[in-house]
């Protein structure tokens, strides 16, 4: 069974958990909600998306006046869903 590490681009919230499970908990994020490479928000169950890039970009902000963390988030949007698989550190023996 496929894992995503979720990250709220609000709080930093985050979890590792099959996509049903992110859908059940409330995620806003791909697979089921939103689609990989495409800005839109990133929630967790407890954030709004007011406080998200996606909204301040449909709100008039330009993306060169965009906070570095508001940046960051969509560089972890539109790199998914690579940036969202688990790292995993190799066995040592």
């Amino acid at each position: 069974m496929v894992t995503y590490v979720y990250t709220c681009e609000v709080c930093d919230k985050t979890a590792e958990l099959t996509a049903e499970a992110a859908y059940q908990a409330g995620c806003d994020m791909p697979p089921i909600m939103g689609t990989w490479g495409t800005v839109s928000p990133r929630t967790c169950d407890e954030c709004g998306i007011q406080d998200t890039a996606w909204f301040a970009l449909v709100s008039g902000t330009k993306p060169d006046q965009l906070s570095d963390r508001r940046k960051t988030a969509i560089e972890r949007i539109l790199t998914g869903p690579e940036s969202a698989l688990p790292r995993r550190q190799p066995d040592q023996a």
